[in-house]
């Protein structure tokens, strides 16, 4: 009897180990008992990844020896990944050493630049000794015949490793879900792009309108038919659903302004990046190094006034600021040498708006103060410049000479300076109670909800260009930093556009904990005795005890 007892119990427990397996696999539950809940996915990254229907494979060069900084990148992107995997199996990864069958890190850096993929090269401290490494913090997300490049470690100007580290953590979840959103969703918003007012050129714009195309369909739209039929442009112009407007430097018509203002009436979000001064860096280019910034007439003083806003025709001089770069030298001998430059002011944030949660400062050039006015609709002011900023009222002479002078400390004293303001509501018509420069059959007085962006300089748009092609927006080449003008322009974009999803998973607090490399360099001896002694003194002591132990036993 009692064979085949054990033969049904060896049944019942093999019945009971299938049933719990199969269970686990249709009915799982992931436990995050992190503090800061850094492996639970948002709702929107939740949703992004539940629509994943083909498989979607992603290959991370963070594989290899690098620093321990960045081994921690390397854990929390393979347990990201992991839990994108949990949620839905069609999700693949798969960890690229891109230096295992090449040791040669320089060819191979050569191949990620030519790529669109930057390396990051390190300087490692170990052991009192200082050297170079070269990671490539990369991913390849493949999805049918599509593929996304993304970036996986931030760029942040003077920051340390762990800063960097810490920074690119908690932005990791939206890196990987903006790739992944990228691949399967169609693009269906429009934005008019818009031309004939003097705009920025398609070259010096080209890297973020590269960018945008991405999630959103572009195309130029011009105001020029305003004069001849102002109608038919207006209806046009209703088909888009956010208006870009890169640094306009031709006053607008009343006609052109009626359009525009319809426009914000019916719903329409708009964006512009325009300033009330003229000045650039290029006329400081001459034998004497100086210019004159004079105020520039755009025509849209009762506009924006009507909105709650004011540009005010004055440059705002910034002793936090990026540098200017100037040549010295000839031929073979010339040098490029950054120096101070207060009229490039780097902004602070002074909230933690979505938009502009852990970005980098934001470059501006000869930007202009944004005053804000009493009225119904919200305003938020997204950046700034730093309280220790003056302003220069126009006409003024901008001159290189007063490069490497020291400035007068006490006269930056006119606090921080709205640089882009955030306007949110039901906007009151610039032509309520005035005369209409054309009759249409709708008109609103007040408009429904929208949002319009202002942001007082042209320049935050504008990309360098090197060798007649666009560099990245943000990045100086000569001094190899990059500023937040993209990131801060494609999250506004986003939110004009109320795709809050992505922006929302960036406000995720992740903290991670570092070691103090000072201190364990200095205290670097005394824990390699305790980890090899501690534990053989334990054991000796072990030892004693047990062996006084079995005599105390064995005696009585």
């Amino acid at each position: 009897m009692k064979q085949p007892n054990k033969i049904k119990s060896l049944l019942i427990l093999l019945v009971i180990l299938i049933a719990v397996n199969f269970l686990a696999s249709e009915f799982y539950s992931r436990v995050d008992l992190t503090q800061d809940q850094r492996y639970s996915l948002s709702p929107a990254a939740k949703e992004i990844v539940a629509n994943v229907e083909q498989p979607v494979i992603f290959d991370v060069f963070l594989e290899g020896s690098f620093p321990s900084e960045f081994r921690r990148l390397q854990n929390e992107t393979r347990q990201m990944l992991e839990e994108f995997s949990a949620y839905n199996r069609n999700i693949k990864f798969n960890f690229v050493d891109p230096l295992e069958e090449s040791g040669d890190a320089n060819a191979i850096a050569e191949e990620f630049y030519k790529m669109g993929m930057t390396p990051a090269r390190l300087n490692v401290q170990e052991n009192g000794k200082n050297s170079e490494s070269i990671i490539f913090p990369w991913a390849i997300a493949n999805y049918g015949d599509k593929t996304v490049k993304i970036p996986l470690l931030k760029n942040q100007i003077g920051a340390t490793d762990e800063e960097r580290v810490n920074a690119s953590v908690q932005q990791l979840e939206y890196a990987l879900a903006d790739g992944l959103s990228k691949l399967i969703y169609p693009r269906k918003k429009k934005i008019a792009v818009m031309r004939g007012n003097g705009e920025l050129p398609d070259v010096q714009i080209a890297d973020f309108v590269k960018t945008i195309q991405e999630y959103y369909f572009m195309a130029p739209f011009t105001l020029d038919s305003a004069a001849i039929n102002p109608k038919k442009t207006l209806a046009d112009l209703k088909e888009y659903d956010l208006i870009l407007e890169p640094k306009p430097t031709r006053a607008y018509s009343e006609n052109e302004k009626y359009i525009l203002d319809q426009y914000v009436m019916n719903g329409g979000k708009m964006l512009w990046l325009a300033e009330v001064t003229n000045m650039e860096n290029d006329s400081l280019f001459n034998d004497q190094g100086t210019a004159i910034a004079l105020p520039r007439n755009l025509n849209l003083g009762d506009y924006f006034f009507s909105y709650g806003v004011r540009i005010n025709p004055e440059i705002v001089n910034d002793l936090y600021s990026a540098p200017i770069v100037l040549a010295s030298g000839s031929g073979q001998n010339t040098r490029f040498n950054p120096y101070p430059w207060f009229y490039s002011p780097l902004t602070t944030s002074p909230n933690e708006h979505p938009i502009i949660n852990n970005i980098e400062a934001v470059k501006f050039e000869y930007a202009n103060p944004i005053d804000t006015l009493a009225n119904d609709i919200n305003k938020t002011i997204l950046l700034s410049s730093s309280p220790k900023t003056k302003l220069e009222g126009v006409p003024a002479q901008i001159s290189l000479n007063t490069v490497g002078q020291k400035p007068d400390l006490n006269s930056y004293n006119s606090g921080e300076q709205p640089l882009a303001v955030l306007l949110e509501g039901q906007f009151k018509s610039v032509y309520k109670n005035r005369v209409k420069p054309f009759e249409i059959q709708n008109h609103l007085d007040k408009g429904v909800d929208s949002k319009m962006l202002i942001v007082s300089d042209g320049d935050v748009i504008k990309n360098d260009i090197q060798g007649g092609k666009a560099m990245e927006l943000g990045f100086q080449r000569y001094t190899g930093n990059t500023y937040g003008n993209k990131e801060f322009l494609l999250n506004s974009v986003n939110y004009l556009l109320d795709d809050n999803g992505l922006i929302d998973i960036r406000s995720k607090e992740i903290n991670l904990a570092f070691l103090d490399k000072e201190k364990t360099a200095d205290e670097r001896s005394k824990w390699q005795l305790i980890n090899i002694a501690g534990p053989i003194i334990l054991l000796f002591i072990f030892g004693i005890a047990f062996r006084f132990y079995r005599k105390q036993k064995y005696v009585k």
